[in-house]
């Protein structure tokens, strides 16, 4: 009897989608970056603008060390990269503080500190550093897009949860217009200050990892593999007559 299976291949840029997504995402299986992460997710407002920014840092910083990767000697090739994620994050935050003055406000300190967000270095490292221009523009885009989307998550979460509204302040974002944007959900006469302090941020975030991990569970169970059983037929006699 002969076991066979049969695997499906990927490509690797679909593999970057996964890893990116949801299998290595940096916010709930990495779980790096937790200091904005959970600082400025008060509100999706904020949560949208952090994220955005972090995806633009990943998608320049992973491209311009994938062009330089050849040139830069081993030995200082990490502070070669801290400078180039500053540059850009310098560059983002003079932006955001001439086009989007309120938002910058809101998020304070947390963009210059993106500068030091292990996701950043760490993908510059791991991944941009050792392939293409185009694959390591890609990774860096899917794995800002999966920390963008915990943000977001986490932000909409924690702003239902304790101010009754979603998308709040939108304006501080995409200008006045965005005002028709927030949504109230429900009239509170208090806000649930659990929701918006730090430690629901905690908790929050403890059931996000909660939930994927029985999904994965779940699916790993379903992707057990069905082996396919073929009986092959022996000839023991052959007779003559």
């Amino acid at each position: 009897m002969d076991t066979t299976t049969v695997e499906h291949k990927q490509s690797p840029y679909q593999e970057i989608i996964r890893q990116g997504l949801w299998k290595n995402n940096p916010g709930l299986v990495q779980l790096l970056g937790l200091c904005p992460l959970l600082a400025v997710t008060s509100s999706l407002t904020n949560a949208l603008g952090l994220g955005l920014a972090t995806v633009l840092v990943l998608l320049s910083t992973n491209t311009v060390v994938s062009l330089i990767r050849n040139f830069v000697p081993n030995e200082i090739r990490i502070p070669v990269f801290v400078m180039v994620i500053a540059s850009v994050v310098t560059v983002i935050e003079l932006l955001m503080h001439a086009f989007m003055y309120n938002l910058y406000q809101a998020l304070g300190i947390f963009i210059p500190l993106i500068v030091t967000n292990c996701i950043v270095i760490g993908r510059a490292e791991a991944y941009a550093s050792k392939n293409a221009v185009l694959p390591a523009a890609f990774d860096g885009l899917m794995m800002g897009t999966g920390f963008a989307l915990v943000l977001c998550t986490l932000g909409a979460v924690r702003e239902v949860l304790g101010a009754g509204t979603l998308f709040a302040g939108a304006d501080l974002l995409l200008g006045d217009w965005a005002k028709v944007l927030t949504v109230h959900l429900y009239q509170a006469d208090h806000q649930f200050l659990l929701a918006i302090l730090p430690p629901g941020a905690f908790l929050v975030m403890g059931f996000l990892i909660a939930a994927k991990n029985t999904i994965d569970a779940r699916a790993a169970a379903k992707a057990k593999p069905v082996e396919q059983k073929i009986s092959r037929a022996r000839v023991t006699h052959v007779s003559t007559q």
